[in-house]
């Protein structure tokens, strides 16, 4: 299997992890919900990653990648509403059509441009590669480091959201004192 069409892999992974969970309004903010993409992060990393590169240009693109992924997180989480579920009182979320399109919009443009790498300029990019002593994994690497990157960033801060999320902690259950006569 190429190197690229691993990172589409992870591409179909991310999404599908990504609008199953937080797709709709309503969507429980609970502990599986949050461990999930980091489980899939822990599988995806030892599976697509051979040897990331530890210093030079690839650290760079890795590392690139990695900070693109924390920006693309935090976008997404603008695009995700946070709040206080009037039924249960816990922290819920809810996300649109604009999120969905971000997420994808994000992934179609990390497979295409494994794409072009692959069909359109490959030559390009290989010369630019060599000439700046950079292994081809790194890109692959800092595609896949933009991935996870922004999957954990997105779970990172909804934890942090579903937090600090004013108003009651508990539903709205009866006191003893209100259901004595």
């Amino acid at each position: 299997m190429s190197t690229l069409m691993s990172a589409e892999i992870v591409n179909v992974f991310v999404l599908a992890a990504v609008l199953e969970a937080d797709l709709g309004s309503h969507r429980k903010i609970g502990t599986f919900r949050l461990l999930r993409p980091i489980l899939v992060a822990a599988a995806i990393v030892p599976l697509f990653l051979d040897k990331p590169a530890t210093h030079g240009g690839g650290l760079a693109v890795e590392l690139a990648g990695a900070a693109a992924g924390v920006a693309g997180g935090l976008i997404a989480l603008v695009l995700m509403r946070v709040y206080r579920s009037t039924l249960t009182g816990k922290p819920v979320s809810a996300a649109a059509a604009g999120y969905a399109l971000f997420w994808t919009g994000v992934i179609g443009a990390r497979a295409l441009f494994s794409y072009g790498a692959g069909h359109w300029f490959a030559p390009q990019l290989g010369g630019w590669l060599a000439d700046s002593s950079i292994p081809a994994a790194a890109i692959t690497d800092g595609l896949i480091f933009m991935a996870v990157a922004m999957i954990l960033t997105r779970t990172l801060g909804l934890g942090i959201r579903a937090h600090s999320v004013p108003g009651r902690t508990t539903a709205m259950i009866p006191s003893r004192e209100h259901t004595r006569a």
